[in-house]
């Protein structure tokens, strides 16, 4: 059973010209002590009551209660009982009032003595209970510097308010006796209402203390702030209160504003702290930005409380940039998958101009949003109220952005403090980003090395094989042509064109390697000019058919060329080079019963495509690509039934480039024939009519 009635309400209701302030503990705790001090150090012998909440906090205050009780016997102590706390009548009255009464929540200290009266009426401030917009004593520090606190409070790392020294109480704390009266009737009716056994000494109390002073009139300053809130119509028994005091509390105030400010400060510290230490050790994870960059805007957001937040990859000169990491509030449209605009966007112009972040408070009012029809309605669109642009730089060099998006009405400003953490992610995402790419160039490089290795192997391998096997059968030639001076006129013929058929060989190989450094060093000078096609094809056939005594019989040869081409724009002995090693290529993979198809057509309005079909031994699909590469075999080095160096279809791929035409290879598969195609340039104004 309970009131379930506030002290503080019910003096606030019957003195309507009362204003509450606000309190730290610590303030209310050099306050209760200065008062019981009063008594302790005094003659007097007055009217004590107090209530201390819960019987936890009566029990640090204990030892002294019994001292007062010491020097009068009107002493009255109430708590929410916890343990062994109950009413009882010992040195002083203890009132134990159930645990869901108001007077759980408050704090109340009433001293009555014939000289002197003061009262502390107060009430702890909770979620239940906003703060009233009122000036107070000592506290205005606390309303005019509250805008600094707006990220600390923000981020609710842990709030401040839960540390014990910065509990807040809002009340009353005066010497006015007509006041300290009043709170001392309503606290001794409570104290009746728990124990009806103590009327009779209540009501000597009343009489003896209280008489009809809690009836008189109470004048409030109205207007401005005064270092006394009240101004009393004070009988001549009743003194001043003391400025001293009043400073004191002044004092006490501002320092516990600083203690929280300082927790506060901590706690944003603490959250930025753990924010870059989240994105770093995602970071040291993972060289991945698809695995960072979702990290980084998660964390972000939820530590800005914003709506949106995005981070993105740009360059200075990007004109658009595609939206994938983003951060939303619940309610927010999502931008992934859209292609967010750069050009004309006056926040990303500045931020790169500047190298610096740029914010708009106010979208709608800003004259650079108002200006730009095209953002303006771009921030219409997807409700931009408050802009913030970071840019992510690494060395001066622009890498990404980071954007925040505030979508409600009421403007937001963005403070130094949320500039410094923005800027914090900004700077580990720009490293991520650095490192990601050096990652990947080193990838790169150690794919190129080895590349470089295989090429390496590859060139031991094949000129070993290339070199020494025409090398070992011109030296035995030689040397048998020497010691044998009575050899067989017959027989030397044969030696000496087996001498000379593998010095081709060899002269070949070496040929192949100067070509090819020279096209890829880019020592190649290029004389194109106007030509036939047709006559580059028989000028290829031509050679072909003169190795043919060498190379013995091939594949018959058949050329499907339209006689109304177009003249083609390029180096004819370079043309007659690609055609030369495709045909070689061809008759060497395609038996003697075989078919080599050479056909050519126009290719759009400026190529000619050039096709070398075989009905040959073919390629594997998968191998399509790497055919060009440099020393490819589809077979062993040294387990060859074919020739060649591997040089022919890369020396191809590098004259075919040359000229700025395409080249590839088409095949079903294993004994299926392929086909090679390449690209020419037709001459200009020379395009025949069709």
């Amino acid at each position: 059973m309970s009131l379930l009635t506030s002290v503080l309400a019910d003096l606030l209701k019957a003195l309507p010209d009362l204003r509450p302030h606000t309190y730290f503990k610590s303030s209310l705790t050099a306050l209760s002590h200065a008062m019981e001090d009063l008594i302790l150090a005094g003659s007097d012998r007055p009217l004590a009551i107090a209530s201390f909440q819960h019987e936890r906090f009566y029990r640090q205050e204990a030892h002294r209660y019994l001292r007062i009780a010491a020097k009068t016997d009107q002493v009255y102590v109430l708590a929410a009982p916890e343990s062994d706390f109950k009413n009882c009548s010992d040195i002083y009255e203890t009132i134990a009032f159930n645990p869901e009464d108001p007077l759980a929540q408050e704090w109340h200290l009433v001293v009555i003595g014939q000289q002197y009266a003061s009262c502390l009426i107060c009430r702890e401030r909770g979620e239940q209970m906003p703060e009233k917009k009122s000036p107070c004593v000592g506290f205005a520090a606390v309303q005019e510097q509250s805008s600094e606190l707006t990220l600390s409070s923000r981020l609710s790392l842990r709030p401040a308010m839960d540390i014990d020294p910065a509990r807040r109480f809002e009340g009353i704390w005066t010497f006015d006796r007509q006041v300290s009266c009043q709170a001392a009737e309503l606290l001794l009716n409570q104290i009746l209402y728990y124990r009806p056994e103590l009327a009779a000494k209540v009501a000597q109390a009343k009489q003896q203390f209280l008489g009809n002073g809690a009836s008189k009139s109470v004048v409030a300053v109205k207007g401005k702030r005064s270092k006394s809130l009240l101004v009393e119509a004070t009988p001549a028994f009743s003194p001043n209160p003391d400025p001293f005091a009043q400073r004191l509390v002044t004092y006490l105030q501002v320092g516990q504003y600083k203690l929280l400010k300082a927790y506060r400060s901590i706690a944003a510290q603490e959250q930025r702290e753990r924010l870059v230490n989240t994105i770093t050790t995602a970071i040291r994870r993972s060289l991945n930005p698809e695995e960072i960059l979702p990290v980084a805007v998660r964390e972000l957001g939820q530590a800005l409380g914003v709506c949106r937040c995005l981070i993105y990859r740009a360059q200075a000169t990007d004109k658009t940039a595609e939206i994938v990491h983003e951060f939303l509030a619940p309610g927010v449209s999502s931008l992934v998958g859209q292609t967010w605009p750069l050009e004309g966007n006056y926040l990303f112009q500045e931020a790169v101009a500047r190298r610096e972040p740029v914010s708009i408070s106010n979208v709608q009012s800003d004259p650079h949003i108002t200006a730009l029809t095209g953002l303006q309605t771009l921030a219409r669109l997807w409700q931009i109220g408050s802009w913030l642009m970071m840019p992510v730089l690494h060395q001066g060099r622009l890498l990404g952005i980071v954007e925040l998006h505030h979508c409600t009405a009421n403007a937001r400003l963005w403070m130094k403090d949320e500039l410094a953490l923005v800027d914090a992610i900004a700077t580990q995402i720009g490293v991520a980003l650095i490192q990601s790419e050096a990652y990947a160039n080193l990838e790169d490089l150690n794919q190129q090395l080895e590349a470089l290795d295989r090429t390496r192997s590859n060139l031991v391998a094949i000129t070993g094989h290339e070199l020494r096997t025409p090398l070992s059968t011109i030296q035995v030639c030689l040397e048998s042509l020497a010691s044998e001076p009575d050899m067989d006129r017959e027989l030397r013929q044969v030696m000496l064109n087996t001498a000379l058929t593998d010095a081709e060989r060899m002269r070949k190989l070496v040929q192949d390697f100067l070509t090819l450094s020279q096209l890829e060093s880019g020592r190649v000078k290029w004389h194109p000019e106007a030509l036939e096609f047709s006559e580059c094809v028989d000028l290829a056939l031509s050679g072909l058919r003169s190795r043919q005594h060498i190379i013995g019989s091939v594949a018959e040869i058949t050329t499907q060329i339209p006689d109304n081409l177009p003249l083609v724009q390029a180096d004819g002995e370079w043309l007659v080079e690609v055609l030369s090693k495709l045909l070689d290529n061809a008759y060497k993979f395609t038996s003697p019963n075989g078919q080599i198809i050479i056909q050519a057509r126009c290719h759009g309005s400026q190529m000619l495509l050039v096709t070398v079909a075989d009905t040959g031994r073919g390629i594997e699909p998968q191998r399509l690509e790497v055919v060009f590469d440099r020393f490819y075999q589809e077979e062993g080095a040294l387990q060859r039934t074919a020739g060649g160096t591997g040089l022919g279809l890369a020396i191809c791929r590098q004259i075919v480039h040359g000229w700025g035409g395409q080249i590839w290879a088409e095949s079903v598969g294993k004994d299926q024939g392929s086909q090679f195609h390449f690209t020419v340039p037709i001459a200009p104004n020379r395009l025949a009519s069709f």
